[in-house]
C-alpha cells in the first residue's frame, strides 16, 4: 500500500514540527513548510529522513508564495492538508491596535483558508483538510475577555472553515478544526498542561479515526467535540 502523504503548513517548530515527527513515525510521507528553511529544525529533520520529508519555504501571508507552493507541488496528491500556521496576541480589548488586529486576523483566519482553497485540487478523494484552531475561539464557551484579538481570530477561522466546507461541498473532504490543548510550546508557555508529544499523538489518532468520514467537526486532540 502506498504511504499516505501529508502537507503541514507551519512545520518549523512547536506543534507543526511535532506533528511532522509523529506522522513520519507512522510511515507517512510529509511535506512541511517553514518561513525560514535554512538552519531550521524542520530542515534538520528532513536531512534525517531523506525521501520521506520534503521542506518548502512559505510565508502564509504572502499570496505569491502561496501560488509558488501550488506550482511546486504540481500534481502531487495529498491525503492530508494540515494548516498549522498561526500567531498569538495577548492584548486586552482596550489595548488592541488596528495594525495588530489586522495582522493576527490575516495570519490566523484568512491565510489558512486561502491556502486550503489554493491546494484543494491536490487532495485525493476522501482526503482530509485540518486547521489548527483553539478552544478560545468557541463563541459558546467565551465567558472571559482576555487575549481578545487571538480569540476573535480563532472564532473567525472557525467561521471561515464552515464557509470553506460550504464552498467545496459538504462531504467532499473530511474537514477537522482542532483544539490541540494547552500545550507547552513558545505560544503556550512552560506551565501548559500538555506536552507537544501527547498533543500531536492525539491529533494523529483523531486524523486516522476520522479519515474518510466526509464530515466537518471541531474537536480537541483527544477527539472530544467542542461547541462552535
Amino acid at each position: 500500500m502506498t504511504e499516505p502523504t501529508a502537507l503541514i503548513v507551519g512545520a518549523s517548530r512547536g506543534l507543526g514540527l511535532g506533528l511532522a515527527r509523529e506522522l513520519l513515525a507512522r510511515n507517512w510521507t510529509v511535506i512541511g513548510t517553514a518561513r525560514e528553511v535554512n538552519g531550521s529544525a524542520l530542515k534538520k529533520l528532513g536531512e534525517a529522513h531523506p525521501g520521506r520529508l520534503r521542506v518548502e519555504a512559505l510565508d502564509v501571508n504572502n499570496e505569491a508564495q502561496q501560488r509558488a507552493l501550488k506550482s511546486k507541488l504540481g500534481g502531487t496528491e495529498l491525503d492530508l492538508l494540515f494548516v498549522n500556521a498561526g500567531i498569538t496576541d495577548r492584548a486586552e480589548l482596550a489595548d488592541i491596535s488596528q495594525q495588530a488586529f489586522t495582522n493576527v486576523m490575516l495570519t490566523n483566519a484568512l491565510s489558512p483558508v486561502q491556502i486550503a482553497l489554493a491546494l484543494r485540487e491536490n487532495l485525493r478523494p476522501g482526503g482530509t483538510v485540518a486547521f489548527m484552531s483553539s478552544r478560545m475561539g468557541s463563541i459558546a464557551e467565551m465567558e472571559v475577555g482576555n487575549s481578545a484579538v487571538y480569540r476573535a481570530s480563532k472564532a473567525a477561522l472557525n467561521a471561515l472553515t464552515r464557509c470553506f466546507v460550504a464552498g467545496v461541498g459538504a462531504g467532499t473532504f473530511t474537514v477537522l478544526t482542532f483544539h490541540p490543548g494547552w500545550v507547552r510550546t513558545d505560544m503556550g508557555g512552560p506551565n501548559a498542561a500538555v506536552s507537544i508529544e501527547d498533543s500531536v499523538r492525539g491529533i494523529a489518532d483523531v486524523l486516522e479515526r476520522e479519515r474518510g468520514s466526509g464530515k466537518h467537526k471541531f474537536l480537541d486532540y483527544q477527539g472530544n467535540a467542542i461547541p462552535w
